[in-house]
């Protein structure tokens, strides 16, 4: 059977070089016979773009590229890396040394199934979902990192920041008032980056610092993006120049009429009304009763689980990694406790009953317990796809009670991510024995249903 590769190109400036390692890969794949495909990735977008099947079909990947490419879709894949000018200069050598590539050892290991899982999922999602969740995934190191940083300064005391000069008010400007200062303008940048490459992420970084600084917080900085992105691929789509001008597009014009339409409507028609939502929602949070409390606990929970990092679990994330720039810290809380409850509890599950799991099944219910305590809700995805029917329904079970506990318990979350490895700075979770209770009692739940519904091994 013939052996199809997948290539994608790219400069720093987007203009000659990429497509000119692109028409050199074609040119001697073509001369081989190899049937290729090559995504380039030029100043004016994402062009011929890979989709999951081409990539699934693919036996190598060729990345000639002198700028950053997502390479996450194509795990499991053998690749080469090059700079751009070695596939103009060695193309057919390229081709030989890509055909010649064999699989990597270990794809299917337990961690590689559960990181090939995630690069489907991110490969297939589309639309309104891919273009949010393109922004999460920049966001989230920026919060990540922030409230980390935030947490450290509490080390010296809740109120140790307000001192101007000190360590902890310098780890506070930092955390605070640079990294999530930056939140809001990266989460629409890049979503509009995701829905016009390039020229939409001048007009989407722009749109979300006007939506900070006004006060919209993340919804205001959610619809910036999606504004920016739609407004910057109309203006590359339907504006034509000689080919004497086109330059001018991308570096000129673009970036300037996208800028002035979106910073025109986010402060004359959208910025106001989205802050005012912003602060009905946080009042109506920050004033919930312990009943309405433990709802919401319970409905963050159950979406943490239900699909184990996909769209459900993003969007229940997301809500609550949004609130922390608002200074609402309990659903984050509830987030990570029930996020981390899935592979803890199939974990436990493995170590209660071993009879109802295979040996496989057992050696990787340890991966799980590290992927769980590293809040990587994706560790049950191998073990609901082999029993979905008893290990969804369990798993959201526990995830629910333990999301409703974090909530009753007043359980706060200053940092967005880290499992356990952040319950260890100072301050950083309000109610610490507590919201620990609270994940145990998930997991015990979790644990116990999987061993009641599981038949044992033949």
């Amino acid at each position: 059977m013939m052996k199809k590769l997948v290539a994608v190109t790219s400069c720093p400036t987007g203009i000659a070089h990429t497509y000119m390692a692109a028409e050199a890969l074609e040119k001697s794949a073509g001369e081989k016979g190899v049937p290729i495909k090559v995504e380039t990735r030029g100043s004016i977008g994402v062009e011929n773009e890979l989709s999951a099947q081409d990539i699934a079909e693919a036996h190598a990947v060729i990345l000639a590229a002198d700028t950053q490419v997502p390479e996450e879709r194509f795990a499991g894949k053998p690749v080469i890396k090059v700079a751009v000018g070695e596939a103009i200069k060695n193309a057919g050598d390229l081709i030989e040394q890509a055909l010649q590539q064999e699989s990597p050892v270990g794809a299917t290991d337990f961690i590689r199934q559960v990181q090939q899982e995630k690069s489907r999922r991110s490969a297939e999602s589309a639309g309104f979902y891919k273009h949010l969740m393109t922004g999460v995934s920049y966001m989230i190191p920026l919060v990540v990192a922030g409230g980390i940083i935030i947490a450290l300064s509490f080390v010296f005391g809740i109120n140790a920041f307000k001192q101007q000069g000190t360590l902890a008010a310098n780890l506070m400007n930092i955390g605070g008032g640079a990294a999530f200062a930056l939140m809001v303008p990266v989460l629409a940048g890049f979503i509009a980056f995701s829905i016009a490459d390039r020229p939409g992420l001048v007009p989407g970084l722009v749109g979300g610092m006007l939506a900070s600084q006004m006060g919209a917080g993340f919804l205001g900085g959610i619809l910036a993006g999606f504004l920016a992105g739609y407004v910057a691929r109309a203006l590359r789509d339907y504006i034509k120049l000689p080919a004497g001008l086109d330059g001018l597009k991308p570096v000129l014009i673009i970036p300037l009429l996208s800028t002035l339409i979106v910073g025109l409507l986010m402060v004359y028609v959208i910025g106001v009304p989205i802050k005012e939502l912003m602060d009905g929602l946080k009042n109506w949070l920050t004033g919930m009763s312990t009943g309405s409390a433990v709802i919401l606990g319970l409905i963050l929970g159950a979406m943490m689980a239900l699909d184990m990092g996909g769209p459900v679990n993003k969007t229940a994330y997301t809500f609550a990694v949004g609130l922390l720039g608002s200074n609402v810290f309990g659903p984050m809380a509830a987030v990570m406790a029930a996020g981390m409850t899935p592979p803890l509890g199939l974990a436990l599950a493995t170590i209660l009953a071993p009879g109802k799991f295979s040996r496989e099944e057992k050696e990787a219910g340890k991966a799980a317990a590290v992927l769980g305590i590293s809040f990587i809700t994706e560790g049950a995805i191998p073990f609901a796809a082999a029993d979905p029917f008893r290990v969804i329904p369990s798993i959201m079970i526990g995830s629910a009670i333990a999301g409703a506990l974090s909530m009753a318990f007043g359980a706060t979350l200053r940092a967005p991510h880290g499992g356990i490895f952040v319950l260890a700075i100072p301050n950083a979770v309000g109610h610490l024995g507590l919201y620990i209770l609270a994940i145990a009692i998930g997991t015990a739940v979790t644990a116990l249903l999987v061993s009641i519904f599981k038949p044992k091994k033949q």
